[in-house]
């Protein structure tokens, strides 16, 4: 094991150590000890559950129709494909049970569901997608005889499962009809981001490997990758445009949450993900030239995960700006710790929320622990291998 491995080994292993004291800490103190409140109950957490089910579904979805379709050239990256998107449904999954806070109650799922909630229906998905995974890994990976052919039915559950995974993950926003979240494309929105974040991930990853002398992959292989991720970005700005029409027609349920959102607390986050997130790097993989110039295919694949993650921000909290409650005194934050983070009074009209030590240092631990298993994973199933 070089020096370097052992240095990345290292630090990632010091996050994970400090994200599970974090988490223990939260664990003892309960979440008050996080920026979230009675007006913005949602936090870093959840942010990062619907980003890394969107990252899990599009790596999925590139590998299970690499099979389904037959695209030949998609099959050599499939096994990366599903490693990335293994560890990050397992981080998505983390998130869901950190955020819980009493984690000692997550039994009551199994012992008192209520089967018209969408969070339920996530965690049956969630589950299940987690499962396929699994196999998917254990039939690419095997040597047996009719190993192949296993993989391909395996495909033809895993493409349509990975879409419905991230299509609950929105309908647990889009079936609210107390917020601004409601929409009948929420869906479609979340499925366009998980392509273009996961595929996009999914270049990063096998550039790192391809660098690292692990698993070797043609640069024509990439730039292919990189021309289907130009159409993925451009769907997903198509659909983020068709809601921001609805949003600002005058007389439009959404005009207020768009001025938010557009102009607003959570503009910066918006306006990165549309300039940084989607029209950059389109403009850069639209052409064939760009898309044969690894350095800017790395470059666009990071704007696009930026963007996405940046998207997960202004999507979240813009509806939990303004209360559905109005008028004085407002709604009492129902925490110290929120109070200290965002600055705001006992009572607050408008929702405020930022994230505590407590909520980065946990995540943090969570996401370096994904780095790990994906290099440890990598080294154990993709050496000696080749695209």
């Amino acid at each position: 094991m070089s020096s370097k491995l052992k240095a990345t080994y290292g630090v990632l292993g010091a996050l994970v150590v400090a994200g599970v004291a974090a988490w223990i800490y939260q664990l003892a103190n309960g979440l008050g000890v996080t920026g979230m409140n009675n007006g913005v109950s949602w936090g870093l957490y959840i942010t990062c559950f619907m980003f890394f089910v969107g990252l899990s579904a599009g790596g999925l979805i590139v590998a299970s129709s690499a099979s389904v379709f037959h695209i030949a050239e998609y099959k050599k990256v499939a096994l990366p494909a599903v490693i990335c998107s293994t560890v990050c449904i397992c981080l998505a999954g983390m998130f869901v049970l950190i955020d819980m806070g009493g984690i000692q109650r997550v039994w009551r799922i199994v012992t008192g569901p209520n089967l018209t909630s969408p969070l339920l229906w996530d965690v049956c998905v969630i589950t299940c997608y987690l499962i396929i995974n699994i196999v998917y890994l254990v039939f690419m990976c095997s040597k047996k005889p009719g190993a192949a052919d296993k993989v391909a039915i395996v495909s033809r559950f895993a493409l349509p499962v990975a879409i419905l995974v991230h299509s609950v993950t929105a309908w647990i926003f889009g079936l609210q009809m107390a917020k601004d979240w409601y929409s009948a494309i929420m869906a479609p929105i979340f499925v366009a981001s998980a392509m273009d974040s996961g595929l996009a991930l999914l270049l990063l990853a096998l550039m790192g490997l391809n660098k690292s002398g692990l698993f070797k992959v043609e640069n024509k292989l990439i730039s292919s990758l990189a021309g289907l991720l130009a159409v993925c970005i451009a769907v997903d700005a198509f659909f983020i445009g068709c809601e921001c029409l609805t949003m600002a027609y005058p007389g439009a349920k959404g005009a207020e949450a768009l001025a938010v959102m557009a102009g607003g607390v959570t503009a910066p986050f918006f306006w990165v993900e549309v300039i940084g997130g989607l029209i950059i790097p389109f403009c850069l993989m639209v052409f064939a030239k760009n898309r044969a110039n690894m350095k800017l295919v790395g470059l666009a694949s990071v704007l696009v995960v930026v963007g996405v993650f940046c998207k997960r921000v202004w999507l979240l909290f813009t509806s939990f700006y303004e209360f559905n409650v109005a008028g004085a005194p407002g709604v009492i934050s129902g925490s110290s710790a929120a109070r200290g983070a965002s600055g705001m009074d006992v009572w607050a009209l408008l929702g405020t929320y930022a994230p505590t030590w407590v909520e980065i240092v946990v995540a943090l631990g969570v996401v370096a622990l994904g780095v790990l298993a994906f290099i440890v994973l990598s080294r154990k199933l993709l050496t000696g291998r080749r695209a």
